[in-house]
């Protein structure tokens, strides 16, 4: 079966929703979802241990072998100031052994995003995670103009991927588009 991972950040609750929905796709493209999120940063005071598997939503935490072994990629981040959040880019940092190896070469990607304001960089934050993924010899694709939630947008949503702006619940047309997006990615990522 067709393994996409569904990588994300989300402190608030937005992105996992959007991840979530991504996953129904997955599923409804006869797919499977493999959720996993990053561990927040720590003070350098803080202690570190390795006890922990999950955040407190229950998510895993995810690992390499995570990236190795999927046959697709969903990578989502909330905006800091228009780029990702510093827990994924730390651990995207962390993957030069995958670069050299070219593990991750021709898998198809994807990437969404969420932001508190209609100005927030939505579009940016999808941007500066497609740089890490095109590095890695990804082929990312975004929701085509045929997707109807690009018309009906009245907070989120782009051609580079599925958005939210997080001053409420996830839209239907937000959800819709990102449940379309794990259904292109389970298509482009089967291997028949």
């Amino acid at each position: 079966m067709t393994q996409i991972l569904v990588l994300f950040y989300s402190r608030t609750g937005h992105i996992a929703d959007l991840a979530e929905a991504i996953a129904t796709g997955i599923e409804l493209g006869d797919g499977e979802a493999k959720l996993r999120t990053v561990p927040n940063l720590r003070p350098a005071s803080e202690p570190v241990t390795d006890d922990t598997f999950e955040n407190e939503l229950g998510y895993l935490f995810v690992t390499k072998d995570d990236l190795r072994e999927c046959d697709g990629l969903a990578l989502g981040s909330p905006s800091r100031f228009g780029t990702m959040a510093a827990p994924l880019k730390g651990f995207l940092e962390t993957t030069s052994d995958l670069w050299l190896s070219g593990a991750m070469i021709d898998k198809p990607a994807a990437v969404f995003a969420s932001a508190s304001s209609l100005h927030g960089g939505h579009e940016s934050v999808l941007q500066s995670m497609m740089t890490p993924l095109l590095h890695h010899g990804m082929v990312v694709m975004g929701c085509p103009y045929s997707d109807p939630g690009l018309a009906a947008t009245e907070g989120g949503g782009t051609p580079y991927g599925p958005t939210h702006l997080d001053a409420e619940k996830l839209r239907p047309h937000e959800k819709d588009m990102a449940v379309r997006l794990g259904q292109r990615l389970v298509k482009w990522s089967r291997h028949d």
